[in-house]
């Protein structure tokens, strides 16, 4: 019972990254986020692999070369396109999109790792593609070109986090989850620090609330749901993780509704569910082979069956066992 709260907890910190960052949005600029909650991340992560009893052993340099560029694809550039396409669009329809991350990934795996895909999970490519293309509409007509333009990114993001989660599980053998969430982050907060100089001009002090809720992303959704989701990973099928995840893009609407107000329309709606059709199926006969596709906060993820990473890493979120959003 203890590891499915935790894995429900894990969901919940993830879905939340999408409404949290759009109301952060408000007062800095989206790679200014990303820049501030993985910074935030990474130092907090290196203290506790320091602290840590069995500190995980040094990855060799090819190992580090690999979880580097992971961590820069499924953090720096992931969150990029997450932060800038909530920006555009809004939280409710990135909580639904970021439903068919996990279906990217499936995808990657079978055309560069050469996995079998079951006609279960042909069809679930089909239909969460089919919900995707609903939500995306629904943006469109409602919002426009740039609420349009802000869907397409999402879903550009999942390719980023497909191929984070492939090279996750390539750099991971051997190494801890927190070892490998430590180098992975710590790459994406180089990038992102590096991407932030673009709004230096704009750079200002947030107030008390946008203060308060970076520090949430970056402990909550960035270090806190992975290291959830890998302690309850660690005690139950792969599989069952990984259905459980399949509550982000749920918990992730109501969150928009709650804290941002946004209203939800009927092929919002219809989209939201034909993904997680999509996504219930796609997962079917998984078997071990699930944790890696599990995700994300930009978080976002912060990734479910998103945006949060693999093999137990981060993924940014990086479930590189996996997530997972979001991340």
């Amino acid at each position: 019972m203890g590891a499915v709260c935790a894995v429900v907890a894990a969901a919940l910190f993830w879905s939340s990254s999408y409404a949290v960052t759009k109301r952060v949005l408000e007062d800095a600029g989206p790679l200014t986020i990303g820049a501030v909650r993985f910074t935030l991340a990474a130092l907090l992560l290196g203290v506790m692999v320091r602290l840590h009893r069995h500190r995980p052993a040094r990855p060799d340099a090819r190992q580090r070369r690999l979880l580097f560029l992971s961590g820069f694809l499924g953090i720096t550039v992931y969150f990029i396109l997450e932060n800038v396409g909530v920006d555009l669009s809004t939280a409710a329809d990135a909580s639904l999109i970021v439903a068919t991350y996990p279906l990217m990934t499936m995808l990657l795996e079978l055309l560069v790792l050469r996995s079998r895909m079951p006609l279960p999970r042909v069809t679930g490519v089909l239909l969460a593609t089919v919900g995707a293309f609903l939500v995306v509409r629904n943006g469109a007509e409602v919002g426009g070109g740039s609420r349009w333009t802000g869907d397409m990114l999402l879903l550009l993001g999942g390719l980023a986090w497909a191929g984070y989660n492939v090279l996750g599980k390539r750099a991971s053998a051997g190494q801890t989850a927190m070892g490998v969430t430590y180098y992975q982050t710590l790459a994406g907060a180089a990038g992102f620090l590096l991407a932030s100089l673009l709004e230096a001009g704009d750079w200002r002090i947030p107030d008390a609330t946008a203060s308060a809720l970076l520090v949430y992303l970056a402990v909550a959704c960035s270090v806190g749901g992975f290291l959830l989701y890998n302690h309850g990973l660690r005690r139950m099928a792969s599989s069952v993780a990984v259905n459980i995840l399949n509550l982000v893009p749920v918990f992730g609407v109501i969150g928009a509704v709650v804290i941002n107000g946004e209203p939800i329309r009927p092929a919002q709606a219809t989209g939201g569910i034909v993904i997680v059709v999509g996504v219930a199926l796609g997962m079917f006969e998984r078997g071990q082979g699930a944790t890696a596709t599990a995700r994300p906060d930009a978080g976002g993820a912060e990734p479910s069956g998103t945006p949060p990473g693999t093999v137990d890493a981060q993924a940014g979120g990086s479930r590189n066992d996996h997530v997972t959003g979001r991340v």
